[in-house]
């Protein structure tokens, strides 16, 4: 059976949709549950109950909003591009999905544990822009596509210190696999040598994912609710589930790449009793809670004030702190591999 698996071709390609399908089910429950969580979290910070008719403490209302998605009709617009119109939300919510196939959950359980698992992933984020132009653009609504260009604005402006960022990881760890980062966090994690850098990560993935404060977008005071004004029913669904899935997946970055991915805190007993896919998950829910506490208490910024904060505060900082990283480690002999 292992050699059927592991050394004949339709075996590995069973065995590595197995593993794909074992990752992704409990990732779309956690999408639909992240939804129901944000209502909770939101709930409880503004003195409200939250969801609570639909099941036991409102634990079906994920699969009751679903259902109504998809009961609703598609509207496209009569001047749209069908196919691209279409195409958009789907591209969204793909993108991802599919990022997770570098990410490893625990030690060696990754579905494709790549030597530039990094790239990968800062490769797929990038690509993220193009289903939200596509998605303005084909509406053809001038507010659509106003929204969608602010959007991308803001998306690539904080991407660029994103990559400082990820050169200042790479540079401490010496590796683009991202097992390598994670063991390279066994003496301390990054978060506490690198914080600015923990920092400017974290809120950068606040604006990649257009959450608030960041959720320019959507402002519905200025543009009507952005690039997907013209979306309804499940196409509508599909970018909402992608703006979370990403929320999940950039949680995920941030613990691989700061707080040690699945390893214990410490390193000490009883710590290390608890399998590490938990303290993996565990940390992606602390992220996630960040995520849904900051949307409950900043307001939204004015489109000048965050292109300030990426353009004149984050770029800057995250510049200098690579010079600064890579200064001591050549200093100390601290470098990696040398």
């Amino acid at each position: 059976m292992y050699d059927f698996f592991h050394n004949t071709n339709l075996g590995i390609v069973i065995l590595t949709f197995a593993e794909a399908l074992a990752l992704l089910v409990p990732l779309l429950i956690g999408v639909a549950y992240l939804t129901y969580a944000e209502r909770k979290v939101l709930a409880a910070i503004q003195l409200r109950k939250g969801p609570n008719v639909v099941g036991p403490f409102g634990l079906l209302q994920p699969f009751a909003d679903a259902l109504k998605m998809l009961m609703k009709e598609t509207v496209i617009p009569s001047g749209a591009n069908r196919l691209l119109f279409l195409l958009a939300p789907m591209l969204t919510f793909m993108l991802a999905m599919l990022a997770w196939a570098v990410i490893p959950v625990n030690e060696g359980w990754a579905i494709a544990d790549i030597n530039v698992g990094i790239l990968y992933l800062f490769a797929i984020s990038s690509l993220g822009v193009y289903g939200i132009i596509i998605a303005g653009w084909a509406s053809n609504s001038k507010y659509a596509f106003l929204g969608a260009m602010r959007s991308a604005a803001q998306m690539v402006s904080y991407e660029v210190s994103m990559g400082f960022v990820l050169v200042t990881v790479m540079l401490c760890v010496g590796s683009l696999n991202l097992t390598d980062v994670v063991l390279a966090q066994r003496t301390v994690w990054f978060c506490i040598p690198l914080f600015p850098m923990f920092v400017v990560f974290f809120i950068s993935t606040l604006a990649e994912t257009n959450r608030a404060p960041f959720d320019i977008p959507e402002g519905e005071s200025e543009i009507v609710a952005g690039f997907f004004v013209e979306y309804s029913a499940m196409s509508f669904a599909l970018f909402f589930l992608g703006e979370y899935a990403n929320m999940i997946l950039m949680s995920g970055m941030t613990t691989i790449l700061f707080l040690g991915g699945w390893l214990a805190p410490f390193g000490v007993e009883p710590f290390t009793w608890i399998p590490g896919p938990i303290w993996f998950i565990l940390k992606v829910c602390l992220c996630l809670f960040g995520f849904l506490w900051v949307r409950a208490t900043f307001p939204r910024y004015r489109y000048d004030q965050l292109m300030r904060l990426g353009w004149k505060v984050f770029l800057p900082l995250s510049l200098l702190w690579l010079v600064l990283t890579a200064g001591a480690l050549m200093a100390f002999g601290w470098l990696p591999n040398a």
